[in-house]
């Protein structure tokens, strides 16, 4: 019986790995170590019932209480706050998913390298923060990372074997989210609720905003650079609204290959649950036929300026995609709070990192979890300054 763990249990990703571990039998197929939750403490203890996970715990140390009530008698330990998410993450599992939205995932991901394990990524900021740290701990470790992020998987599977030598280019695609088709002039009036709607995807609050801002991409194009050691200048994005084609590997004898597929995220999941098998999921069979037709256009750098910050960021190099990361989680904050209009994010995070930029160390690419975590406080740091007033408005 094949043990499993599930980090942000309670969030879309860990719903959608939820639902495929209930399809398979469950508790009789699966042993649940540990599941982590944030402020759903009713559904975390729902989840952890119905899986007999080990342990339930949850990111606010001031909810272990309601959690403890909503587990009693059932034999589950439960535990709270992010030194607890930790510990959960360090009990041997054969299987871990990361699935903790932001920078909060990196610790408990980095301690599942540390040990060894297996880790299926779907936190993209643990790579864009940490990129040479994790995969140096893996390699070290022996561990095994495999990607969730439905554009990263599909560059995995279409890759397959290959040598990368014969790779000519890597394409993700990007639906262009909520606003991709706005005025451009319409952007600085958008509302919270009006980017939190995603036209083809099912997703939590912050992605789908991510998904409007392209921060989402932005920040898939480093991951992808860190995951799979692709020059940057080989890394392409093509807006493709239909979200049929997450990812296509061009060669250089003129051929590629693309991964074809549903917008569901079990796919990608449930391919790193069952890898290297595959198995039958319960995702939605492609007709062709009945679509009709793809449309492709190339993402307009003006209208999504994180794309071309991406870029700036990767030639920066050093601790620029952990100040970019911080940055961009503080001006969706800030976003969502009101403080700041939806143009203003990406305005944040660049004047995060031009300022960050002449500081001592900047250039180095963090060697430890310490320092990429003194560079996220600073990076926050300044964007909130920035969002409060700075900006001369």
């Amino acid at each position: 019986m094949r043990s499993v763990s599930i980090l942000g249990a309670t969030g879309s990703i860990g719903e959608s790995a939820y639902d495929l571990l209930k399809r398979s039998r469950g508790a009789d197929r699966w042993r649940v170590v540990a599941l982590t939750g944030g402020a759903n403490i009713r559904r975390l203890a729902e989840m952890a019932r119905s899986l007999r996970a080990e342990i339930a715990v949850t990111a606010y140390p001031d909810r272990l209480a309601e959690l403890r009530d909503a587990l009693a008698g059932t034999g589950i330990e439960s535990a709270a706050g992010p030194a607890a998410i930790v510990e959960a993450a360090d009990r041997p599992a054969d299987w871990t998913l990361s699935a903790i939205v932001g920078a909060a995932g990196l610790p408990p991901g980095l301690r599942v390298l540390e040990r060894g394990g297996t880790l299926a990524l779907a936190n993209k900021e643990t790579l864009v923060a940490a990129g040479r740290l994790i995969m140096g701990t893996a390699a070290r470790s022996g561990a095994r990372i495999l990607p969730v992020d439905s554009e990263h998987s599909a560059i995995f599977q279409a890759l397959g074997s290959e040598n990368l030598e014969t790779v000519e280019s890597v394409t993700i695609t990007a639906s262009g989210g909520a606003f991709r088709d706005w005025p451009m002039e319409r952007l600085a009036t958008a509302t919270v609720a009006e980017a939190s709607t995603h036209p083809n995807w099912d997703m939590g609050q912050r992605i789908t905003i991510d998904s409007a801002s392209m921060f989402n991409k932005a920040l898939e194009i480093i991951e992808t650079r860190e995951f799979f050691g692709i020059d940057p200048t080989k890394i392409k994005v093509l807006v493709h609204p239909e979200s049929i084609i997450h990812a296509m590997v061009s060669h250089i004898d003129g051929g590629s290959l693309a991964h074809l597929g549903a917008p569901d995220m079990r796919h990608a999941i449930g391919y790193a649950l069952h890898w290297p098998a595959r198995a039958d999921l319960p995702v939605a069979r492609l007709d062709l036929a009945a679509l009709g037709g793809l449309t492709f256009r190339a993402p307009d750098e003006i209208r999504w300026p994180a794309l071309r910050l991406a870029r700036e960021a990767m030639d920066a190099g050093g601790a620029a995609g952990a100040v970019l990361n911080a940055a961009k989680e503080q001006a969706l904050d800030d976003f969502i709070a009101g403080r700041l209009r939806f143009p203003e994010m990406s305005q944040a995070v660049e004047a995060t990192l031009e300022s960050l930029n002449g500081r001592d160390g900047f250039t180095k690419s963090p060697s430890d979890l310490a320092t990429v975590l003194d560079w996220d406080k600073e990076a926050r740091q300044f964007a909130a300054r920035w969002a409060t007033g700075s900006k001369g408005r």
